[in-house]
């Protein structure tokens, strides 16, 4: 830690003496900073990434969070039309289910991607895009089973 000189003047007594004021400067008992590099947390386990190897890295994470969403609102909508024969609570607990294994599914294409990622984002194949799988799912089978039964349902209101 730096010392900081100390003044060895007296105060001064008027506004117009500060302007003569002269500090004795005592270089002997400030010792020097030595400049260092940051050193990473852990070096062992994080090594250094290139901005190539970062950008591959960001892409690839980039298509499986495009390809989950996608997956997603093409899951949800067919999940209307797959379980169409499970009547009530069934119905539901099936569809998630279904959403539950293909979302396992990406996890395996994402290993399969083989992306080079250090120990401190493993857990990034699992978690990338992971909400937006789930409330796009729940969302679009939602929509499309009100969709597609919206004729059926007698609801007392003239259309």
């Amino acid at each position: 830690m730096a010392k900081f000189k100390k003044k060895k003047s007296e105060p001064t007594k008027s506004p117009d003496d500060s302007k003569k004021e002269t500090v004795n400067e005592d270089t002997g008992d400030v010792p020097q900073i030595e400049n260092s590099e940051p050193v990473p947390e852990n070096p062992a386990t994080d090594p250094p990434v290139s901005i190539a190897e970062k950008s591959e890295k960001d892409r690839k994470l980039n298509k499986l969070f495009w390809m989950r969403v996608a997956l997603a609102i093409i899951a949800g909508t067919a999940a209307t039309f797959i379980f169409e024969e499970i009547e009530g609570e069934e119905r539901r607990w099936a569809s998630i289910a279904f959403m539950i294994i293909l979302f396992f599914g990406t996890i395996i294409v994402a290993k399969g991607m083989k992306m080079q990622l250090p120990a401190s984002d493993r857990k990034k194949i699992v978690t990338q895009g992971i909400g937006s799988y789930v409330f796009l799912y729940l969302f679009t089978w939602i929509v499309t089973y009100t969709i597609v039964h919206s004729g059926s349902v007698t609801t007392g209101v003239n259309l």
